[in-house]
């Protein structure tokens, strides 16, 4: 596990198990849990994934919504992803609670707007952790975001992306006046394109961390606002993330009962499967 130490009160690891993922012969290896401050990424690369005998026992580890919701994806390569997300997570949740839910044991609900959150259920001599988690994934890179007792969110997108609209006109439709002004200040057309991504991807994790839904979290409600130096002197390699990475959320309408202790944790991942360049793995299981 990379660990993204601090100066401040903020730090982050980032776990990449994906070749000793999880199965039967190998049990999971329990993990602490995320101190109050801190943000645990687990991530996974589905192309590493290719061995069916373990994709099978993955299944096993679904519920049976689980595994109908995943069927019904058309293609091969959306079932996977989508196996493996759930996987991930069931696996990665079951290490928290020093391996006394295993993955399977998960239950999870939906909160008003959609957003997945454990359902744990009442046990003896034991307290659960207060553990909150969010997963994205695109075609290349599947990531899942732990922390304790503080809202999280995840977002991932493919750093090529192409933006098919003009990004002006786009970004005025769903950001937020700062942000279309820092966008137009900038001339050359493929940095201005990597700066919406970062933008939107930004947005994005902040919503889902949120866990409110675009409908009750529209873009145009909170600005991201960046500087070089964050007060709290989060490290992040600069082949991860550009020095400009750190942002504020600026809300124009209250949004709960948040303080700077429990305010949501959004993750940006644009450029995580880059992974080799700033990773270093272990020899544990998944």
């Amino acid at each position: 596990m990379l660990s993204l130490k601090k100066r401040g009160a903020l730090s982050m690891q980032i776990s990449n198990f994906a070749r000793g993922f999880f199965d039967s012969s190998s049990p999971l290896v329990p993990v602490a849990l995320p101190s109050q401050r801190e943000t645990h990424i687990w991530y996974i690369v589905p192309d590493e994934v290719q061995n069916t005998s373990l994709l099978n026992q993955y299944l096993k580890l679904l519920s049976s919504c689980e595994r109908e919701s995943m069927f019904r994806m058309s293609g091969d390569k959306l079932q996977k992803s989508s196996l493996l997300a759930r996987t991930l997570v069931r696996t990665t949740l079951s290490r928290y609670t020093n391996c006394q839910i295993t993955p399977r044991s998960f239950k999870f609900r939906k909160n008003t707007f959609g957003k997945p959150e454990i359902e744990w259920g009442h046990y003896e001599e034991w307290s659960p952790p207060a553990l909150h988690f969010n997963v994205s994934h695109t075609s290349s890179l599947i990531a899942c975001g732990v922390t304790v007792d503080k809202l999280v969110g995840v977002d991932v997108e493919e750093k090529q992306r192409k933006i098919k609209n003009d990004i002006l006109s786009f970004a005025r439709r769903y950001f937020s006046l700062h942000e279309v002004e820092h966008l137009h200040a900038i001339l050359d057309p493929e940095i201005q394109r990597q700066e919406f991504i970062k933008l939107w991807t930004l947005k994005e994790a902040y919503v889902k961390a949120l866990g409110r839904g675009f409908s009750a979290a529209p873009f145009k409600t909170f600005t991201i606002r960046f500087r070089a130096t964050r007060s709290d002197g989060l490290q992040v390699p600069t082949d991860l993330i550009s020095e400009k990475h750190l942002m504020i959320p600026r809300a124009f309408q209250t949004i709960g009962n948040l303080d700077s202790w429990n305010w949501p944790i959004p993750i940006m991942l644009p450029f995580a499967w880059k992974k080799k360049t700033f990773l270093k793995e272990k020899g544990m299981t998944l």
